[in-house]
């Protein structure tokens, strides 16, 4: 086909062929993600097939695909299997960052059981009448932070993990201890390998700092240490990011043999691991973290906002021997330190007993609104009864963005699979279903009726 008989032909993209310079596949991208930065491609645009793209451009069609691999390993366009490839919606935009409808159900962003709340109002009650509380108020001290990582230091012992106070870091929670390695650990231009559907925050940190996220194929129990080998040799990855424990979003759990398989991977390639271990507090099986096998190169992060209170902005962060000192100076140089009024309360909690307290209340809650969500959903993807959400995979033909739009118009918040995806193409969309974020059983039960509805 002649390039002049597109002269008038509709196409969604037309890229100014004017521009195009060597390499071509690299100038293309850089086109395309103008272009939807600056809004001229909408969101949810379905993009020219690439064989009528290379055919309109008169230039091979392995550069076309080569310029859209690489604009979906940004996520700022996803493919779906028999569909075509479309404009990412929101996909820079963190989850809490969203507009909230008090008015729908939420049944999209995690809000663990606010309800338990006053628990922690109570702890801040009494430490607000204590005769020392002036002292919470100021900048920082060593005695201060002494005290707090070592009731880290005996808290993280609950995880199966053994660590010394030097290697405790206290950050503002996981974004922040997040922050911290790719200002100090990574760069601009490094691979990082992770979970095809991964925590939507951390694409976002990744993508601000211009680190490409590698997608690992995943299965019931996690990423797959054969896909993990294979990426190894097609790129030059650096790190691996792992939520071990009930990956959000799909709810995956690494089993023991599978950690143990991938950290003899890590430390075959010299991989530098980032552990999300958030959800250890829902850990049924309790398989040790991988910070406990393979130390010398795990960042382990533990972040306290989804087994205690959101608002505490608190996350224990386990440093390797070698990174302590940059670790050090980079967090004093931006200064990270938390507020040592909610270390109190955090260390508070703990050292009461009333942390773990807290954990079982939630535990028991989630148990309850697992077994009614298998009644509305018998095939359910996480067995973890104390599982926050659950992972519900649509019909095929069906786009995520599209049902989450029709949710929202019959009164629930949900959340869809694209908004997790790394990048490549979608063989099946899905929904996160956040089943500890409504108020009450009776609020839960109305959405899952919804969404029943719906689904049919």
């Amino acid at each position: 086909m002649s390039v002049n008989s597109f002269e008038h032909y509709p196409m969604t993209w037309k890229p100014n062929k004017k521009l195009l310079k060597a390499p071509l596949y690299l100038t293309l991208a850089e086109l395309l993600e103008q272009d939807i930065v600056s809004g001229r491609l909408a969101a949810e645009t379905k993009l020219p097939p690439q064989r009528e793209l290379a055919d309109f451009l008169d230039i091979n069609l392995s550069t076309i695909t080569r310029a859209f691999k690489l604009c979906e390993q940004k996520g700022i366009i996803y493919a779906v299997i028999g569909k075509g490839t479309f404009v990412s919606p929101n996909k820079a935009t963190p989850l809490g960052a969203l507009e909230k409808n008090q008015s729908l159900i939420p049944l999209g962003n995690l809000r663990p059981y606010y309800q338990l709340n006053t628990i922690a109002s109570d702890t801040v009650r009494r430490l607000l009448q204590s005769p020392s509380i002036d002292r919470l108020f100021r900048f920082d001290t060593v005695n201060d932070t002494d005290w707090h990582t070592r009731i880290a230091q005996y808290w993280l012992k609950n995880f199966s993990l053994s660590t010394s106070q030097e290697n405790i870091f206290l950050t503002s929670g996981t974004q922040n201890a997040l922050v911290l390695l790719f200002l100090t650990v990574f760069q601009a231009g490094d691979k990082i390998a992770t979970d095809t559907f991964t925590y939507t925050n951390f694409i976002s940190l990744a993508r601000q700092f211009r680190i490409e996220l590698i997608p690992i194929i995943s299965d019931t129990k996690g990423i797959l240490p054969e896909d993990l080998e294979k990426k190894w040799q097609q790129h030059q990855i650096k790190g691996i990011y792992l939520v071990p424990t009930n990956n959000n979003p799909t709810g995956a759990t690494l089993t023991a043999q599978r950690r143990k398989t991938l950290a003899d991977i890590i430390i075959k390639h010299q991989l530098l691991l980032i552990e999300d271990d958030t959800y250890a507090f829902i850990n049924k099986q309790q398989p040790p973290p991988l910070a406990s096998l393979i130390p010398d190169c795990t960042f382990y992060i533990h972040g306290l906002s989804k087994a205690l209170f959101p608002g505490l902005r608190i996350a224990y962060m386990v440093v390797p021997d070698r990174f302590i000192k940059k670790i050090s100076l980079t967090a004093n140089n931006i200064n990270t330190h938390i507020s040592l009024l909610n270390a109190e309360i955090t260390s508070e909690l703990i050292s009461s007993g009333q942390a773990q307290e807290i954990i079982q209340q939630k535990n028991r809650l989630s148990e309850e609104r697992n077994r009614l969500y298998r009644q509305f959903f018998p095939e359910v993807t996480s067995e973890n009864p104390f599982a926050l959400f659950q992972w519900l995979p649509l019909p095929k033909e069906w786009k995520g963005y599209e049902v989450e739009t029709l949710a929202q118009q019959h009164g629930v918040e949900i959340l869809c699979a694209e908004r997790f995806f790394v990048g490549g193409v979608i063989e099946q969309s899905a929904l996160r279903v956040s089943i500890c974020s409504p108020e009450n059983m009776e609020e839960l039960e109305r959405g899952l009726n919804i969404l029943t509805n719906l689904l049919r």
